[in-house]
């Protein structure tokens, strides 16, 4: 039985490009059987031939032309791996009009163009994969819109940054400062030279929004999604946070509500005996909650080379498999509705607080009746050491409504003993 044979172009070659050819390649045979085709790279687009590549490929390979490959007739499947908007956004867009399959891992791209390029795709009735990216090698994206498309889903918990997890269980685990931890990270290459985009949240929000936009069938602009990032822990939090058995994690939130959603990516603490307080190092996990299905939690390597190169490589095989058999199985967008999304002050959550207070009498009682003022009642209360200077006083709040809380917080902080409203940070069960 001959086998037919389907042209591949991918654009970019570096980390995750590697990996998708390294797979494609390495399992060669096996792919070929699954996809029903021979899956065969015919061009790769870089910036420059000459520069070394993480893989080796032939010179006649190697193309600086983006339009090589897409007024190639015989590629039909270009795969998008540059990273960022610009030019990322006009290859896609221009290889979908040109009746090409894309597939892409770029997070940032389909967070802020998602739509625009899925009904592009629609319109010219090619397909858009994009399950590498948000997770890595983790499948969540064909689960969300397939496996559990029957369940009406109410909540998504994520680590989907290696990077920030990384870091935290570092400090957790050894009591280091931020800082000291950050620069191991990016000597490891965990960590880029300049980190700004996983250390301030960005990176977890664009997964977030994508994941958010999918589960709760409305399109969550990026720009509604709250977002902070963990340069403001400490080794102190982490340690009082152990103390009320909990852990420090960046989390991306997202929950549907009768009022709204909610879309939110900070430090938050977990009890220690949740499925994501012991997903460590660079690991991922998404945690989600439907109706039908109850909890379920999706683990894994959420980054690197091999493991977003077996995702992107999941998904070419998707789409040779539906250009076999003449079809057009692109996921379509879920987005059927335009729900409210929560303005930050109106999400209700319970607080971890830290100030730093002079060791006197009565001053718990001041802070106690300012935070009645405003409906904030505390769960715990611990104060550590004893000091002519100032102590640290750590509460844990019950639920309040985030506008509240920074209202109290504000009037606490101009009490002559509260010297510092040291951290607040979000608690979740």
């Amino acid at each position: 039985m001959s086998v037919d044979e389907i042209q591949v172009g991918l654009l970019g070659c570096g980390t995750v490009g590697s990996g998708v050819y390294k797979v494609l390649h390495k399992n060669e045979e096996s792919i070929t059987n699954k996809a029903g085709a021979k899956l065969s790279v015919k061009q790769v687009l870089v910036k420059d031939k000459d520069e070394e590549l993480a893989v080796d490929v032939p010179d006649e390979e190697l193309t600086e032309d983006f339009t090589d490959i897409l007024n190639d007739d015989e590629i039909e499947i270009v795969v998008e791996l540059i990273g960022g908007v610009n030019p990322a956004r006009e290859f896609v867009l221009q290889s979908l009009k040109n009746g090409k399959s894309v597939i892409t891992a770029n997070k940032e791209l389909i967070a802020k163009h998602g739509e625009e390029i899925l009904l592009t795709a629609e319109e010219n009735n090619v397909d858009f994969y994009f399950e590498a990216s948000v997770g890595g090698g983790i499948p969540i994206i064909k689960p969300l819109k397939s496996s559990l498309a029957g369940n009406k889903i109410t909540k998504i918990l994520g680590i989907v940054n290696g990077t920030t997890n990384y870091i935290l269980t570092k400090m957790d685990e050894e009591g280091a400062e931020f800082d000291s931890v950050l620069k191991q990270a990016q000597e490891l290459g965990y960590a880029e030279a300049d980190p700004t985009s996983d250390i301030e949240g960005c990176d977890a929000a664009y997964k977030l929004a994508i994941l958010s936009s999918i589960g709760f069938e409305s399109r969550i602009d990026i720009d509604k999604v709250y977002v902070e990032g963990i340069t403001g822990i400490t080794k102190e939090d982490i340690s009082y946070a152990r103390e009320f058995d909990y852990k420090i994690k960046l989390l991306a939130i997202g929950k549907e509500e009768e009022d709204g959603v909610e879309v939110r990516v900070h430090p938050t603490l977990i009890p220690e005996d949740h499925p994501l307080a012991n997903v460590n190092d660079v690991f991922n996990a998404i945690f989600i909650e439907g109706d039908a299905i109850g909890e379920t939690m999706f683990y894994g390597p959420g980054a690197g080379q091999m493991p977003t190169g077996s995702a992107v490589v999941g998904d070419i095989i998707e789409v040779a498999r539906n250009i076999k058999l003449g079809a057009q199985g692109r996921l379509p967008c879920t987005c059927f509705e335009n729900k409210k999304v929560k303005e930050p002050s109106e999400v209700e959550t319970r607080y971890y607080i830290r100030l730093e207070v002079l060791d006197e009498p009565g001053v718990l009682g001041q802070i106690t009746n300012l935070l009645g003022e405003y409906n904030v009642s505390m769960e715990s209360v611990m104060q550590k050491g004893r000091s002519d200077e100032s102590v640290p006083l750590v509460l844990i709040t019950h639920k309040v409504k985030e506008g509240d809380i920074n209202t109290a917080l504000e009037e606490i902080s101009k009490l002559d003993p509260v010297k510092e409203v040291a951290n607040l940070i979000r608690v979740e069960e």
